[in-house]
């Protein structure tokens, strides 16, 4: 029975990351203005009934795309592969490898410059952001298993992520993973920006 059960979440899952793809992708060729729900689903090929019975707009949809990709299955064994004398900040350093890959960092600067030219985006990239901390955070608190004072992983998380948003919405000079430093730039490649903040948190501010 539980097996049925894990089949139908799965299948959900899998419903709800079809739409949610199809809907970023016709974001990134449309525009939020250029398409509707009616074009969501005709190509990720479900119904209007279904597309209602996962999300309440096409923002909402856009947004679960980075919601869906940011899993958590590799918290097992990120937390199994660290030394025993690691470190909150080992840990952290290790998740943010795991969620923030190349991929994930350049479709969420495209949609953090759709969130910029549509208004209407804005609230659902604060969710997305939202829910990128609470996953850190809850495998944070598995590693630290009390060990820390209350409130410490939640410092420690917000630090970090909110170190991310300057780089995603382009305040701050940075390459993503890929990408090509342009003649006279002084963009700071994506690596040393992460190991220069994490020095920070390591010998204090």
């Amino acid at each position: 029975m539980n097996s049925k059960l894990n089949l139908r979440d799965k299948k959900k899952e899998a419903t709800a990351y079809a739409l949610a793809v199809a809907a970023f992708e016709l974001a990134l060729e449309h525009g939020m203005d250029g398409f509707i729900v009616d074009d969501v689903v005709q190509k990720a090929g479900y119904s209007r009934r279904t597309f209602a019975n996962y999300f309440s707009c096409k923002e909402e949809a856009v947004a679960s795309y980075f919601i869906s990709s940011a899993t958590k299955e590799d918290d097992k064994s990120l937390l199994a592969g660290l030394p025993p004398d690691a470190t909150p900040l080992d840990a952290l350093y290790n998740l943010l490898q795991l969620q923030f890959t190349s991929e994930f960092l350049h479709k969420l600067r495209q949609f953090v410059s759709l969130a910029n030219q549509y208004p209407s985006l804005e609230p659902y990239i604060l969710n997305v952001f939202r829910y990128l901390q609470i996953a850190a955070r809850e495998v944070m608190e598995q590693f630290t298993r009390g060990r820390y004072a209350d409130g410490y992983t939640h410092l420690l998380v917000g630090a970090v992520y909110g170190a991310f948003v300057p780089i995603l919405d382009g305040r701050l000079n940075v390459m993503l993973p890929g990408e090509q430093q342009s003649e006279g730039s002084d963009a700071m490649p994506f690596d040393q920006y992460l190991n220069s903040m994490f020095a920070y948190l390591r010998n204090g501010f």
